[in-house]
């Protein structure tokens, strides 16, 4: 059981030695295009949202 879990770490170490992390202009570039994103899709829902319980108050009347 302690054999696996040592071999198990040992694997982790090396596949983490293989990770490139961003650099900032990267980092700060990748959180704009998510801060957008977030907005754009906030107010497409936003906009569908109102419209179907527009729909639905004029179907239920």
């Amino acid at each position: 059981m302690f054999n696996k879990i040592k071999e198990f770490l040992k694997e982790v170490k090396i596949e983490i030695k293989k990770v490139i992390y961003p650099n900032r202009d990267e980092l700060i570039g990748s959180t704009w295009v998510v801060i957008i994103m977030v907005i754009l899709v906030s107010l497409f829902l936003g906009v569908v949202d109102l419209g179907l319980s527009r729909l639905v108050s004029r179907l239920l009347r």
